[in-house]
């Protein structure tokens, strides 16, 4: 089948910088989509964006549908013609609906039932006819949170269009989308080459935007030419150019003929948390910053523009001037708020409000304080340290600094605590309270910065169960499942053996003021331990491990983690399987009888069976084994003891009736056996490992 290229290019006003690459990879899927519902065959597609189009090129697309081959079945053939051999209603209706004359129909077996039948072939349509549904109903489905109208027209999209590119070969599709009609002329560079480019075909599109167009449309390949221009800048100066992607990729997302220049400021700004001065050059300027050997911030930064300026030198003292005013601003912040202790801006907490029913960010920070102390002290940490970095620490949200710059909220509060001469672990703790701020983020790494990040994240998660308003389904719009593996990673990963319901129900004291719901803390419990599920199964934990040590709910996160991995562990030994059907076959004959009537001491005077006696000297023997084993928490070396178990076990369910007739002698054996489940059960319930 012939075959040519297909370009479609979308000409707009500059596109939003931090949703282009999004709008791109959308057009890209939704024009596959559509190409692959009609069957059309085609290479890859390779797409393309700038701040004002966005394009794809489809080569090798079939010229047309493949002719596809039909048949449709009618009435079975005796019910097709009468005794005489006339058309029955049905036979001569299914030929109606064919366009033929019943004598045109053929005869075919479907499904051992001989039919009418009816072939034919559908004749593929014209890939010309179909590319303008595709490319609109394409733009339709695009990611657009808030369209805009432009002039009279009543289209919308994310930004005014103003041109339409649609190229099969070299022939023009010729249709109207958004009341523009498409054509074959594109436009260069805003500024080095503001004027139309014909497209003579569209395997050109791509060279002929960039010479002579000025424009490098492909985004990948326009990125990694700023990446390599913002670096040489740092290499002429002897310095680091430190490249953030999602920086790259704004910036990549407003210039399409980037060009690179380095500019400086003064010294005196190096006063300031290099954190400050490097947000307000990245969120503000979206500049690079540079740093010497030593990881030390330098006063230069990169900025990329999209002109190549005969006088360069002005561009760089244009962006140097604007550059100026937000690093004073950041200097004006920071000596202000230094004049003032953050102790002093605890009163100004009282009217900021947390949550209307869970009252303002100092009745708030007062309860993480108090529970913040109690876990100090449960882990046998500084609690005076504690308290007091949990009393500090929103008090930089109504400094100047954070006002202006809010993803520096605990750093600054860190260097504020830092000024006023608090304690090292104090200032430390501030800058960690929100960590982990997302998936994989790092932990803390000091003591006090771990116990003041549970806490604050507890008191979250407690108080908004407290008022009834726990995540429901995929909604969490406080984030509290985030939270919850925060608090669980920071305990399991950092080894702190904190006893998480206690810590629970020592927060919900802490809203004694408001109408707690009921079953507050258990709610809260079950909804963190239940974290722990979504946790190790990313993991590649099973289900059948997880449940196993659930069905115990340790109340230690880090007791819980090293069960988990003993059990999982344990699972793939050869011995598990028979030892985990033993305890299910066990759990089973226990349910069925009264417990009160299972005596917990062992006769061995009712033993029978040989098999009897070897598994009791094997429980004695291996409870002196594993009882300082679980004791200490080594519940892998534990499992590991117990798996010797099986022969044992085995060789007891082969020879012996545990349901006898004589009562006592049946009991005897059941309290065996629950005494085998209960050497299990001090890691585990293994029965769930057990799947018949």
């Amino acid at each position: 089948m012939s075959k040519r290229d297909f370009l479609v290019e979308i000409g707009t006003e500059e596109l939003p910088p931090k949703a282009l690459s999004t709008l791109s990879n959308s057009f890209r899927a939704e024009v596959l989509d559509g190409l692959n519902k009609e069957m059309l065959d085609h290479s890859e597609i390779k797409y393309f964006a700038t701040p004002r189009r966005l394009a794809l090129l489809v080569p090798d697309l079939d010229e047309k549908q493949a002719d596809k081959p039909s048949e449709k079945f009618g009435p079975a053939v005796n019910a097709a013609f009468d005794i005489d051999g006339n058309p029955t209603p049905a036979a001569s209706g299914f030929a109606k609906s064919c366009g033929v004359e019943v004598s045109q129909l053929a005869t075919a077996e479907k499904d051992g039932i001989v039919k009418l039948a009816f072939s034919s072939t559908q004749t593929g349509k014209a890939t010309q006819e179909l590319l303008p549904s595709i490319v609109e109903a394409a733009l339709a489905k695009l990611p657009i949170p808030k369209k805009m109208r432009w002039g009279e027209s009543r289209d919308e999209f994310v930004r005014p269009v103003h041109w339409i590119v649609m190229l099969f070969g070299e022939e023009i599709i010729e249709t109207n989308i958004m009341g523009v009609d498409s054509g074959r002329a594109s436009r260069g560079h805003r500024f080095h080459y503001p004027q139309s480019i014909q497209i003579g075909k569209a395997s050109d599109y791509e060279a002929l935007l960039e010479n002579p167009g000025n424009v490098i449309v492909d985004f990948s390949k326009r990125k990694e030419l700023i990446r390599s221009l913002v670096i040489e800048e740092g290499r002429k100066l002897d310095a680091i150019t430190v490249v953030d992607e999602a920086l790259l990729d704004e910036v990549t997302s407003l210039v399409e003929f980037p060009v690179a220049l380095a500019g400086e400021f003064e010294e005196l700004y190096l006063e300031v948390p290099s954190e400050a001065l490097i947000l307000a050059m990245k969120s503000h300027q979206k500049c690079f910053y540079l740093l010497d050997k030593e990881e030390r911030l330098l006063p230069y930064f990169v900025t990329v523009s999209n002109i190549r300026s005969k006088d360069p030198a002005q561009v760089i003292e244009g962006n140097e001037r604007v550059v100026r005013p937000r690093l004073a601003d950041a200097k004006f912040f920071y000596d202000t708020d230094r004049r003032k202790t953050l102790e002093s801006r605890l009163e100004q907490l009282t009217k900021v409000v947390f949550q209307e029913k869970l009252g303002t960010v100092y009745d708030r920070s007062l309860r993480v304080a108090r529970l913040a102390k109690f876990v100090a002290a449960s882990i046998g940490e500084n609690e005076d340290h504690s308290e007091r970095a949990a009393l500090l620490s929103k008090c930089d949200l109504v400094s100047n600094m954070v006002g202006e710059f809010a993803d520096l909220q605990g750093l600054m509060g860190s260097y504020y605590a830092r000024n006023d001469g608090e304690p090292e672990q104090v200032s430390k703790a501030i800058n960690e309270q929100y960590m982990p701020r997302f998936s994989g983020d790092s932990l803390p790494t000091s003591i006090t910065g771990s116990i003041l990040a549970v806490a604050d994240k507890l008191d979250s998660i407690v108080g908004l169960f407290a008022i009834g308003q726990p995540p429901t389904g995929s909604k969490d719009p406080f984030a509290l499942r985030r939270s919850a593996i925060g608090v669980l990673r920071i305990l399991v990963e950092n080894k702190i053996d904190l006893d998480l319901m206690e810590c629970i129900s020592i927060s919900v004291q802490g809203f004694e003021a408001i109408d707690v719901q009921l079953d507050t803390a258990e709610n809260v419990f079950e909804f963190m331990l239940e974290r722990f599920r979504s946790w190790y199964i990313e993991e590649g934990i099973s289900s059948n491990v997880f449940q196993s040590v659930m069905a115990l709910r340790p109340r230690r996160p880090l007791d819980f983690s090293k069960r988990i991995q003993a059990v999982a562990h344990f699972a793939e030994l050869d011995q598990s399987a028979a030892l985990a059907a033993a305890n299910k076959r066990v759990s089973n004959m226990l349910d069925k009888v009264n417990d009160t009537s299972v005596t917990v001491a062992i006769d061995e005077s009712l033993f029978e069976e040989s098999a009897e006696k070897v598994l009791f000297q094997e429980l004695n023997s291996k409870e002196l084994v594993v009882a300082p084993l679980f004791s200490s928490g080594k519940y892998t070396e534990g499992l590991d003891e117990l798996g010797q178990l099986k022969d044992a076990v085995d060789k007891f369910f082969d020879d012996v009736l545990v349901m006898c007739e004589d009562k006592a002698v049946q009991n005897n054996r059941l309290a065996l056996l629950q005494r085998l489940r209960s050497i299990f059960l001090q890691v585990a319930d293994i029965s769930y490992l057990y799947s018949s």
